[in-house]
């Protein structure tokens, strides 16, 4: 399928490593001229190259910034001042007890899930709306429905991003702009495998059977009872960003296997 977008630019935050990666390279295959952030130039090198590796003649811009304070989104705008695409997919996870999470846990939490895309929707909401065309996707994820015991601050994080979301869709009414989240649930990367290790139950599991007792333990709503795939999660966000997904406006998309209980 033509998703229509070789003639789009896309801006994808957090794009070194995992889901943002997997999303830059999927419309740099698309067609689009993708823009990648990172704060390590070296991973953003390697990204870049790998985008053109896996895509030849893909057109790949890296910026070097921290999106966590307003110099980095301030960076950004700069080097990349218009985007018919926005993808806000930079974001981080850590379990913590509640009364462990300090007031700079919190506030980090919410400068790197949450802030880092209100900035640059900042900017760039209203030249998309000026165009009339646009798109902008808010990578949140299923605990953004439902807030995990464990990591509390992050689902609160999460929950805003939603937030976020749908207030700006509000006022794109009329235009050709949308706004929209995607919802992941545990998706496969080094960082999640990890984690994933620090809940075996016992030494010497398997990573698949530390996978398998994940889903058995702390998602056993999950109808697929695997980790996502993060170009599955690509997929998505490139319906969302092309011409093609115009209806779709407002909402909370979700790729998360299922494993939130809900008919809406």
């Amino acid at each position: 399928m033509d998703l229509k977008l070789n003639d789009k630019t896309a801006l994808v935050t957090g794009a070194t490593a995992g889901i943002g990666l997997a999303i830059a390279r999927t419309l740099a295959r698309e067609g689009a001229a993708v823009a990648i952030t990172g704060r390590d130039p070296g991973k953003l090198d390697a990204a870049a190259g790998h985008i053109r590796a896996a895509v030849p003649g893909a057109v790949v811009t890296s910026v070097v910034a921290d999106l966590a304070d307003a110099a980095g989104a301030a960076a950004v705008v700069r080097a990349v001042p218009d985007v018919d695409v926005l993808v806000n997919n930079l974001g981080y996870y850590e379990g913590k007890p509640f009364t462990d999470i300090t007031d700079d846990d919190w506030m980090r939490m919410f400068d790197v899930n949450v802030m880092s895309g209100v900035r640059l929707a900042r900017h760039y909401f209203p030249r998309l709306l000026a165009k009339n065309w646009g798109r902008v996707v808010f990578i949140s994820s299923e605990v953004g429905a439902f807030t995990p015991p464990d990591m509390i601050h992050y689902g609160v994080s999460k929950s805003a991003q939603l937030a976020v979301s749908r207030g700006l869709a509000e006022l794109t009414r009329g235009t050709g702009v949308t706004v929209n989240s995607v919802l992941p649930a545990a998706t496969r990367s080094d960082g999640i495998v990890d984690y994933l290790r620090q809940t075996a139950p016992r030494a010497g599991m398997t990573d698949a059977e530390i996978e398998a007792h994940f889903f058995a333990t702390y998602r056993p709503s999950s109808l697929i009872a695997r980790m996502i795939d993060a170009d599955e999660v690509a997929a998505m966000v490139a319906l969302l960003a092309s011409p093609l997904g115009a209806a779709t406006n407002g909402a909370a998309v979700r790729v998360e296997g299922g494993s939130y209980r809900s008919i809406l």
